[in-house]
């Protein structure tokens, strides 16, 4: 089965363009079965999907619940649940990786680093950190290894990343426009229907879960602004900082709940 596993909604992101519907309809004309809805720091792509279409249109295509987590020190974490796994602190941006390790994997869950060779600050390898530090690499479950918005030196260094690490490498657009939807897929070794399929792939054939690939977005904003881009890149350094902080309080919280439950 083929997917696009990096996709962001405009129901979801706040730099996403395309709806959901849109979203699915482009993905099926390009012969792409399913879709992880990975929007930044929020599931209400995947709960609009929910609420307006799941069991109403589209019972050929199969819509996945994910996330992708603006981490305080690791770059964005793509993770993916148990469909019967809901944790409010998924939506409070700022933890460290290593506490979002722990949460992940303690609630059954996967997760791995999207364009881990890509951004300054946006990418595990590229952050301050992490910054050629591949130790962390070992305690994910898999990586992005081609994401149709970086470079062809980018996703070679991650398929390497991959390799090294025996890791899934999954393929995704990162689309937040529509003429990027579908451009990078996965295709995965077994059927998938729902998110307890995919964790299941992915823990029992680990990099034999699936292959990766695609087509490269040759019109990114990074393409279109050059150097510029690094100004853009350092404004959301300070957006993703501030945002932590708006969101401490919350995090405690929900972190002490956690360890309630949990104890």
């Amino acid at each position: 089965m083929k997917f696009d596993m990096h996709c962001h909604t405009k129901e979801g992101s706040l730099d996403g363009k395309i709806p959901v519907e849109e979203y699915i309809l482009a993905l099926r004309k390009k012969g792409i079965q399913g879709m992880l809805i990975s929007d930044h720091n929020s599931y209400n792509g995947y709960r609009a999907w929910k609420r307006e279409l799941k069991d109403r249109k589209y019972r050929d295509f199969v819509v996945l619940k994910g996330i992708e987590y603006d981490t305080i020190d690791a770059g964005h974490i793509l993770v993916v649940m148990p469909e019967e796994v809901k944790l409010k602190i998924l939506e409070l941006r700022g933890l460290p990786v290593q506490f979002l390790i722990e949460i992940v994997h303690k609630n059954g869950g996967i997760l791995g680093p999207a364009h881990p060779c890509g951004e300054k600050y946006l990418s595990i390898l590229n952050t301050r950190k992490h910054r050629n530090q591949l130790a962390v690499m070992g305690q994910f479950d898999f990586l992005e290894g081609f994401n149709a918005c970086e470079g062809e030196e980018s996703n070679a260094r991650a398929m390497e990343i991959a390799a090294d690490y025996c890791l899934p490498a999954f393929g995704g657009s990162d689309a937040h426009k529509p003429d990027c939807v579908g451009l990078g897929y996965t295709e995965f070794a077994e059927a998938i229907t729902c998110e307890g399929d995919l964790i299941g792939l992915v823990k029992r054939k680990g990099a034999q879960a699936c292959s990766c690939g695609g087509e490269y977005y040759t019109h990114t904003t990074k393409e279109r602004i050059g150097r510029a881009n690094d100004i853009l890149v350092q404004s959301f350094w300070f957006y993703n900082r501030l945002g932590s902080m708006a969101r401490h309080r919350k995090r405690l919280l929900e972190l002490k709940k956690m360890y309630i439950r949990l104890k």
